[in-house]
């Protein structure tokens, strides 16, 4: 409960008061989570404090990185105590935002242990998804550099979306919807990393990524069919769909114009839920964009 009063005083702060403080407080967490005595609650309670002190201090969390870095690791390889590796992924997405391209310095070893963890068969199946779209959280982070992972990462992805589950199973069937809206969270980010060009000397990396299109659009085609999905996931899958056809332009034509898209987009266009409904409009720009051509 201390853990958590002080995360929330922490996100009401200003910045520059935030890192005042900031020594005091990261050395606390740090004493928490050493503890080999510490419950898996206060260890996750730890990690979700230290994520708000990352998203409030910005990049001046850089000079505990080293401190931090084998609480985080060893919280990660947690895959028994799966709430505190769920937290410990949750920081690697705060990283990500926070660092961005500087996050090549972990990248490495952060992906080795987040594909060991999301592998790994006794792993409660509640943090897969969370892992999957963070896989896209680093993609975006690190740009091109990401085409490196693109080969396990896009076999991983590939797996979880051939997962069959029972539609009676209610249980399962919400965690199938968690699971692909995390496979396309992972697709999003990797086109939208691979195709960013952090300087005119670095080309981009969408090309490498070209031969899987095809079966990203099966997954696509699979969500249209579905009447019973979530509006959420109807809404990822209009996005994949719009930055599939900003990145790779005219050259998806002929795969992207067929019936089941169009159905998705205009299921899309008529949803309640404006972030749905946008994405789904802008998706339909870019559809008439390459329908031009």
């Amino acid at each position: 409960a201390v853990v958590s009063t002080q995360s929330t005083g922490i996100r009401k702060m200003q910045q520059g008061d935030a890192i005042q403080i900031s020594d005091t407080v990261m050395a606390a967490f740090l004493m928490m989570m050493s503890s080999s005595e510490q419950s898996s609650v206060v260890q996750e309670d730890a990690l979700m404090a230290i994520g708000t002190l990352i998203m409030v201090t910005g990049k001046h969390f850089a000079k505990y990185m080293d401190s931090f870095w084998p609480y985080m690791v060893a919280s990660l390889q947690n895959h028994e105590e799966y709430s505190v590796c769920a937290a410990a992924v949750g920081i690697v997405g705060d990283i990500c935002s926070t660092f961005g391209p500087e996050m090549i310095n972990f990248s490495d070893k952060l992906m080795e242990l987040l594909i060991a963890a999301v592998s790994n068969q006794a792993m409660h199946r509640t943090v897969k998804p969370t892992i999957l779209s963070t896989f896209g959280d680093i993609a975006i982070a690190i740009g091109p550099a990401y085409a490196k992972y693109l080969e396990p990462v896009v076999h991983i992805l590939q797996q979880a979306s051939l997962v069959n589950f029972d539609k009676n199973d209610y249980e399962m069937v919400d965690y199938m919807y968690e699971l692909r809206q995390g496979i396309l969270e992972a697709y999003a980010g990797i086109i939208t990393g691979l195709g960013t060009r952090p300087d005119e000397h670095t080309p981009s990396q969408l090309e490498a990524f070209k031969p899987f299109v095809p079966q990203i659009l099966r997954l696509i085609a699979t969500i249209s069919e579905d009447r019973e999905r979530p509006d959420g996931l109807l809404g990822c899958a209009c996005g994949l769909v719009g930055d599939l056809v900003k990145g790779y332009g005219g050259s998806v034509k002929q795969m992207v114009m067929n019936d089941s898209i169009s159905t998705l987009l205009t299921a899309g266009r008529r949803s309640r839920t404006s972030n749905t409904k946008t994405m789904a409009q802008w998706a339909s720009k870019e559809m008439k964009k390459i329908n031009a051509l």
